[in-house]
């Protein structure tokens, strides 16, 4: 394949878009699947176990049965480690947090990414993208009012980590898609995962009623389309163009929020999305 595609940038902000509707349903199924008891380690394991048949699907269906052959398997590798910390880091945030204040401190992504493509990939990003993103980093911190009674610590400092990571993957993902293609990449994130993650579930592992199992398969499935769409998307459009899409996801943890915990955002969360949104559309 050639070292460098065209790019689509449309195109890679629909795919953005419809990946962060999914992952909104992904983190909704996470915080109801917490209250009934399911641990990180399960989580995690399963989202991995039952996304690969998913992505194995799509490799059977757009490249054939052997279409997930590589000869990068030291960079998936790679990325299969700092993609688990990132998914642990964020499933621990949506289960400390919030649902809408998980979503809130995941919009760093952005900041951190384009930092990441411009010093990395050598990215073309602008003095007015740069503006956009402060903005867009200001009406975070509106929406999130920093204080020990809204924010647990714990819970501010993991979601922080965890966008650091995100923004991590995502560069890694913008050079590994210069030679593979977005199935390759996520069936093998997905099938590297599942042998440490079965190990842990020796010690982890839990029994679960037929309506949580039913739960668990739902976020695995939405997770693992999420995947698809977001490495799809990293593959036709630069990083600090497409992550800033990820701020729909306001709209999804608000309305997620209402439907299944009766919540709603305060008036400073408003305002906040204002400038976030602002800022993403730009």
């Amino acid at each position: 394949m050639p070292e460098h595609r065209e790019t689509r940038t449309l195109y890679a902000i629909g795919l953005r878009l419809g990946a962060i509707a999914a992952l909104a349903l992904m983190s909704a199924f996470i915080k109801l699947l917490s209250e009934r008891g399911v641990g990180l380690v399960e989580l995690v394991f399963y989202r991995q176990l039952i996304a690969l048949p998913v992505v194995y699907a799509w490799i059977c269906a757009t490249r054939g049965a052997m279409g997930f052959a590589t000869t990068r398997i030291g960079s998936h590798a790679r990325r299969t480690i700092v993609g688990l910390t990132g998914m642990f880091l964020n499933f621990g945030a949506v289960v400390l947090l919030p649902l809408a204040e998980a979503a809130t401190i995941g919009f760093t992504v952005p900041i951190f990414a384009t930092i990441l493509s411009a010093l990395v990939l050598r990215e073309a990003t602008g003095i007015h993208r740069w503006g956009a993103v402060l903005i867009g980093f200001a009406g975070v911190v509106v929406m999130a009012r920093p204080d020990s009674a809204h924010f647990p610590p714990l819970g501010l400092a993991v979601a922080i980590s965890a966008a650091i990571a995100t923004a991590t993957v995502s560069i890694m993902l913008r050079v590994l898609s210069r030679t593979e293609e977005a199935p390759v990449i996520v069936f093998w994130f997905s099938l590297l995962s599942v042998p440490p993650l079965g190990l842990l579930m020796l010690w982890h592992g839990q029994m679960h009623d037929a309506a949580t199992f039913a739960l668990i398969l739902a976020m695995g499935a939405s997770g693992g389309i999420a995947q698809m769409l977001l490495t799809n998307a990293l593959r036709w459009g630069p990083v600090s163009v497409v992550l800033p899409m990820d701020y729909s996801a306001i709209l999804w943890a608000t309305g997620l929020g209402w439907l299944l915990w009766s919540t709603l955002p305060i008036a400073s969360t408003w305002i906040g999305a204002v400038l976030i949104i602002a800022s993403g559309l730009y």
